[in-house]
């Protein structure tokens, strides 16, 4: 790889590995791998995160299209100050024994657990024939713990800073080394969660992650900054 593709690619990874590390589909991978099948789920939320990092790449790959490529680095510049700062703040006033994310998605996937249950009781009660007809196109071809799990990551994915952050350096750098590290940074934090599961999850330091996040945000943007369009 030259030098171009493997600072994409630096840059993607650790960006990434920070914004995912105890965020909400860290804790949606790991709370799902506590109650289904670990393969199901790691698969889902595997395809998932691949699929929006590829796509928030090929967003950022297609801006420089739509913008010049001055205005495509300075508005990168401008994002990685912005996140820098907000992590930073977010960072300094919160508090480090509340896991708010992690008890947020508990509830929120112990309610969808509830309602699922008196769903399958109704259905129990209903004709097989029917089932079958009412039976989602879906899961014909793929288990509902697998989709569970992509619709669960896809959604919680779509929009977060990580996301906007990989379109402004897929518009900076290279692209190929941007997904390629966001990938691999996706990669590694999904099997964490899931192989970790909750205990994992409840362990992770928020507040730091939040901070070191901040910090690196910033330190791209200087870069970022200092370096020509």
């Amino acid at each position: 790889m030259n030098s171009v593709v493997v600072q994409g690619f630096t840059k993607s990874l650790t960006m990434t590995m920070l914004s995912e590390v105890g965020d909400r589909t860290f804790c949606v991978a790991a709370i799902l791998a506590m109650r289904y099948p670990r393969k199901s789920v790691l698969l889902g939320c595997l395809v998932s995160v691949t699929a929006t990092t590829v796509i928030s790449a090929l967003l950022g790959w297609a801006a420089p299209n739509l913008l010049s490529k001055g205005w495509s680095h300075h508005l990168t510049t401008f994002l990685f100050f912005l996140f820098g700062l907000r992590s930073l703040w977010e960072g300094f006033n919160e508090d480090d024994d509340d896991n708010e994310e992690l008890e947020e998605v508990e509830k929120e996937l112990e309610k969808d657990l509830k309602a699922s249950s008196e769903k399958s009781k109704a259905a129990s009660k209903a004709d097989d024939n029917l089932k079958k007809k009412q039976k989602p196109f879906l899961t014909h071809f793929f288990s509902p713990v697998f989709l569970k799990a992509f619709s669960l990551t896809f959604f919680g994915e779509w929009g977060d800073k990580s996301q906007i952050a990989t379109i402004g350096l897929a518009a900076d750098e290279d692209t190929l080394g941007v997904v390629l590290g966001g990938i691999l940074a996706q990669v590694l934090c999904t099997v964490a969660a899931v192989i970790g599961g909750k205990s994992l999850a409840s362990k992770i330091s928020e507040r730091l992650v939040t901070i070191l996040g901040g910090f690196l945000f910033l330190v791209f943007g200087v870069h970022s900054l200092l370096s020509p369009p």
